[in-house]
């Protein structure tokens, strides 16, 4: 059942409860045949990797913002997380609690938080600069209390 106060005109985000209700965020947007069938062939049981949904958006020369529209308009279920934040069994998510943060890497979260977050793409580019994982970046915002937020895909 969606959420009760779900407006899909104002809203982006969507929960697992609004499954199988994707589109409903993507009013007015149309399919693109070959985004999709590159999708149908990556999907597995109508669930698509964050990993596999970049590399479409790679090989397709789209942006991962395009692909997710796709993914959306196909009601595909977004799983696995690249940053680790939704989409693993069996409890959702696979930050490491209590992670401690070096003062290099807390420095270049906090300069590039605003407003206590940063952004998936910006938690990647971190993730980058300091040659760790992005599940150990978004580990490391999580333990200095910084949300992240605008997935890539348009999953949150």
């Amino acid at each position: 059942m969606p959420r009760q106060n779900f407006n899909p005109e104002k809203e982006i985000a969507m929960t697992h409860e609004d499954a199988g209700k994707y589109a409903l965020k993507r009013k007015g947007k149309q399919v693109d045949e070959n985004v999709r069938n590159l999708l149908q062939k990556k999907a597995d049981n109508g669930k698509i990797t964050c990993a596999a949904a970049h590399t479409a958006a790679k090989e397709l020369d789209k942006t991962p913002e395009e692909v997710g529209i796709q993914a959306d308009l196909m009601e595909l279920r977004l799983i696995k997380c690249s940053n680790g934040l939704f989409g693993y069994e069996p409890d959702g998510k696979i930050l490491k609690k209590g992670m401690t943060v070096s003062s290099q890497l807390a420095k270049k979260i906090e300069k590039t938080a605003d407003n206590k977050s940063i952004t998936c793409l910006e938690c990647w580019e971190i993730a980058k600069s300091m040659k760790i994982s992005k599940v150990d970046a978004a580990s490391a915002c999580d333990s200095k209390g910084i949300k992240i937020k605008k997935c890539q895909l348009g999953a949150f």
